[in-house]
């Protein structure tokens, strides 16, 4: 459709992997079974956060948080990649295409504040602990968790906006879904204004919570250093080691995609990582945080007692 030298889309074309078509039956395969790990794994650690009494704790509702995004946010894209996968036409519509969009922008934008919140409880767990149970009390854990939902799905409002607002050369997509970048290098021209939104979003979500991340660990680390017992220090490691494996994973990723210089070449290179991120992030979040963890252990025990003891009565 034409009008004032802008046409308006009603479908995109995903070009995605269809350049390997020998890989698409095992980018199927793989993609499928991480998907359905993320789902089991993270749904199972929502549920015991929620069932189990002794994870009633800020840690763990920040997790519940952290485990739901990862549900969105693969939920978001890998539905759509893997009927495309399977598929000689690899289309979405308009409106799917900002769904996806705006949902993958939501999550992630999120999920980067989130991790700042989870470091900063893990700074007063081992620095304050005597004040902990006041300053990380429910109502203060809920506004934290609050503010970084409004300001991931705000924010991602904003770039989905001016993205889909502007002008459109094609409607083939370079990436196997709705990834912004990818639908931006469609632009018929630059624009100023989406330069700076996309920069100041950026360095909002990115460096900014990673510097208050490397700050709360700096302190945590001096705090740690000085604990004369190594059974104390260890325990102080485990709490945290977790946490600051999640960080490493997510922020590496999304930190080569969205601040390195984009260009041709480096697209496969963004395929590629922004599965990973999408996918193996995601799977590994709930197997990171339940392997080292004792608590967690003892509470998906408790569930799996649970479990039987309900098949038990239902088969009397």
């Amino acid at each position: 459709m034409q009008g004032a030298n802008l046409t308006v889309w009603s479908f995109f074309s995903l070009e995605g992997f269809s350049r390997y078509p020998k890989l698409e039956i095992v980018l199927f395969v793989f993609s499928l079974v991480m998907y359905l790990i993320t789902l089991l794994g993270n749904s199972t650690l929502i549920l015991i956060t929620i069932l189990d009494s002794c994870l009633q704790t800020p840690m763990y509702f920040f997790l519940g948080n952290l485990a739901f995004m990862d549900i969105c946010y693969t939920s978001a894209s890998i539905p759509t990649l893997l009927v495309n996968l399977l598929s000689s036409q690899k289309t979405i519509v308009f409106s799917g295409c900002a769904v996806q969009m705006y949902l993958s922008l939501a999550m992630g934008s999120t999920e980067c504040v989130l991790l700042a919140v989870m470091a900063y409880d893990r700074y007063v767990a081992i620095c304050n602990p005597l004040r902990y149970p006041v300053v990380m009390n429910r109502q203060v854990c809920v506004q934290m968790a609050a503010v970084s939902w409004v300001t991931g799905c705000l924010t991602a409002l904003l770039e989905t906006t001016f993205a889909l607002r502007m002008p459109l050369c094609g409607n083939r997509i370079n990436h196997f879904t709705c990834e912004i970048l990818a639908v931006l290098r469609l632009a018929c021209r630059s624009s100023l204004l989406m330069d700076v939104v996309m920069l100041v979003v950026s360095v909002l979500l990115l460096p900014l919570p990673m510097l208050l991340i490397c700050i709360s660990y700096v302190f945590i680390l001096s705090t740690i250093l000085g604990i004369s017992s190594a059974e104390g220090r260890n325990k102080a490691f485990s709490t945290c080691g977790a946490h600051l494996t999640v960080v490493i994973l997510y922020y590496g990723a999304a930190l080569s995609m969205y601040l390195r210089p984009s260009s041709s070449s480096s697209q496969e290179i963004d395929k590629i990582i922004s599965l990973l991120y999408g996918v193996l992030t995601p799977m590994l979040n709930p197997i990171i945080y339940s392997l080292r963890n004792k608590e967690v252990k003892d509470a998906l025990k408790k569930l799996q007692g649970r479990i039987s003891l309900h098949q038990t009565h239902a088969s009397l």
